[in-house]
C-alpha cells in the first residue's frame, strides 16, 4: 500500500477499496483479465412446490404454501346427527363376564352411597377354574376397550372370591358358596340395581 496524499488502495488482484471520509471518491480497481477469479456462489431461489391432488378426488384439507402463512378455511357448518359415547366400564365388565358364562350378574349402583366405588360387578363362577377365566378376561376387555387397569387384585389363586378394583369399579367373582355366604347384595341392599341391557 502506498503512503500517499490521495486515497490508499489495494494491490491489483483485490478489488477492495477504503473509504477516508464521504467526500473523497471510491477508487476500485479491477483485476485483469489473465487473474483467477473466484466462481460466484450460485444464490438459492425460494421454488414453488404445488401439490397435486390424489386421482380419487380425495381431499387433503387446506394446502401450507412454504414461507406463507396457512389459510384459513371455512368451518364445516353441517350438525353431526350421531354422537358418540363411551362404553361404561361396568357394562364393558358385564360383557366379558357373559362371555365366560358367568352366573348370576348383578350390577349395583353405589353412587352417592360410598365414596369409595361407583359401580359392584357381581357374578359366579362354576369352579375355581371359571372364576379364574372371567377374571382374565375381564381384565383382558377393560384393559382394550377401555384403557382401564386394575389397581388390586385379591383372591385369585385361591379363586373362591376375587376382588379387582378398577377406582370406580369393583368386580367381584365368586364361587357359588362363597357368594352365597357373603351375599354382597343384602349387605348393599341401599343400592340401585341397574338393569343389564340387552346385546
Amino acid at each position: 500500500m502506498s503512503q500517499e496524499d490521495g486515497p490508499p488502495t489495494l494491490d491489483k488482484p483485490k478489488c477492495t477499496a477504503l473509504r477516508l471520509d464521504r467526500k473523497t471518491p471510491i477508487s476500485v480497481t479491477r483485476p485483469s483479465a489473465s487473474a483467477s477469479r473466484r466462481p460466484r456462489k450460485s444464490l438459492r431461489r425460494r421454488r414453488t412446490v404445488r401439490i397435486r391432488p390424489p386421482a380419487n378426488g380425495a381431499d387433503l384439507g387446506p394446502v401450507v404454501r412454504y414461507l406463507q402463512e396457512p389459510v384459513l378455511t371455512k368451518a364445516d357448518l353441517k350438525q353431526t346427527t350421531t354422537t358418540q359415547t363411551a362404553v361404561p366400564t361396568w357394562l364393558v365388565a358385564v360383557r366379558a363376564a357373559e362371555a365366560k358364562q358367568a352366573a348370576d350378574l348383578v350390577v349395583l349402583d353405589l353412587t352417592g352411597i360410598t365414596a369409595f366405588a361407583d359401580y359392584f360387578v357381581i357374578c359366579t363362577g362354576a369352579n375355581q377354574k371359571q372364576v379364574q377365566a372371567i377374571s382374565d378376561e375381564v381384565g383382558l376387555r377393560l384393559k382394550h376397550e377401555s384403557g382401564e387397569l386394575p389397581s388390586n387384585i385379591e383372591g385369585y389363586s385361591q379363586a373362591e372370591w376375587v376382588l379387582a378394583d378398577y377406582g370406580d369399579l369393583l368386580v367381584h367373582i365368586f364361587s357359588p358358596k362363597a357368594r352365597e355366604y357373603y351375599s354382597l347384595e343384602r349387605l348393599w341392599r341401599g343400592a340401585r340395581r341397574v338393569e343389564i341391557p340387552a346385546e
